[in-house]
């Protein structure tokens, strides 16, 4: 008995002996993400990232918050109320020559959606036809903000022109019950406008097919993100994307996802909305590069028509505007090639 007593102590000091600790779980960083207006099908790709855990992966927390325009989403991020946002690059580079210290370091749609919607019986078609009209937009609205350019750029009166604030969710309605006569709002919204006004009533004039083709809906970081949480904005733009080819891939299960998310959406809109969203990025550009890469020769294009007609303080340098470094290369879809 006395002999087993040293091996007893010894397995007994092994059991209760501390073996090798397991790792310890990181902590995720906190990211608020400023979306330029309500929940539409232009965001599907982030509830897509998020739902998949593609954020959760790198280590993101991400949390998604509702902006009145890319004036809003601009003014959040450049305050640092939140990380990133999305908004209008003209907005963007018009706030830069203001003093904003943001950039755009993704791009979303590669084509312009910017539009305007009028009626069928009362229809604009010219951008003169704009005179005499009522346009309604909120305040902080891109399109709102970058007329000025469109407007000189096209020798249109701008007092002539009497812009209506409403709120971003009342520009369908507002236009529906002629309470203006007309909105200026994104291609994609054809499935809202048809739903309240009838198939056929609901006019387009889009920028692009009048000398406007400049970029437009894109994912901006302030300078101190850049500066401080690059490793952030990286691994969040690669996720952000990832989100964006899971869409084209399968976009029944992204709005699925997008649904589940976000139960309010009705799916009868907003999944012709994101189709429409996704022929805008449909493009060579993004085949050869990878989703969300920018043009030199297109932003600089952009930025020049910014300076010459929208009346900023001082010239912006093209360089100020935009980056393509904190970018990963996702590819586009076959069946989006």
């Amino acid at each position: 008995m006395t002999r087993a007593l040293p091996v007893v102590a010894l397995a007994l000091a092994l059991l209760i002996a501390p073996g090798p600790r397991a790792p310890e779980a990181q902590s995720s960083q906190k990211v608020t993400f400023a979306l330029n207006w309500f929940a539409v099908g232009d965001h599907a790709a982030y509830w897509v990232a998020l739902d998949r855990g593609y954020y959760k992966t790198k280590g993101l927390d991400v949390e998604m918050q509702n902006s009145k325009g890319s004036g809003d989403s601009i003014a959040k991020v450049d305050t640092g109320r939140a990380d990133i946002g999305l908004a209008d690059s003209a907005v963007v580079i018009a706030a830069v020559g203001r003093g904003a210290k943001t950039k755009v370091v993704g791009m979303v749609f590669d084509k312009t959606p910017l539009n305007v919607w009028s009626w069928k019986d009362a229809p604009i078609t010219r951008p003169k036809d704009l005179e005499g009209k009522t346009v309604g937009a909120p305040p902080g609205d891109g399109q709102r903000q970058v007329f000025p350019a469109f407007a000189r750029l096209h020798g249109i009166d701008q007092s002539r022109v009497t812009w209506v604030n409403i709120e971003p969710a009342a520009k369908v309605p507002a236009l529906a019950e002629r309470r203006v006569n007309a909105v200026a709002d994104y291609t994609t919204g054809m499935p809202f406008y048809e739903k309240a006004m009838g198939k056929g009533n609901a006019v387009m004039m889009p920028w692009s097919d009048h000398g406007f083709d400049m970029y437009s809906m894109s994912i901006i970081a302030s300078e101190k993100t850049m500066k401080e949480r690059a490793g952030m904005l990286r691994a969040f733009l690669e996720a952000s994307y990832m989100g964006w080819r899971d869409v084209m891939e399968n976009p029944k299960s992204a709005l699925e996802i997008f649904k589940k998310r976000v139960p309010e959406i009705d799916l009868s809109i907003i999944e012709p909305n994101m189709m429409i969203g996704l022929e805008l990025m449909k493009t060579e550009r993004y085949a050869k590069n990878g989703i969300g890469w920018m043009d030199a020769k297109k932003m600089c294009a952009s930025v020049e028509l910014v300076n010459t007609y929208m009346g900023v303080p001082r010239p912006v340098d093209c360089k100020e505007v935009y980056t393509n470094e904190f970018l990963t290369k996702i590819e586009l879809p076959k069946s989006m090639r």
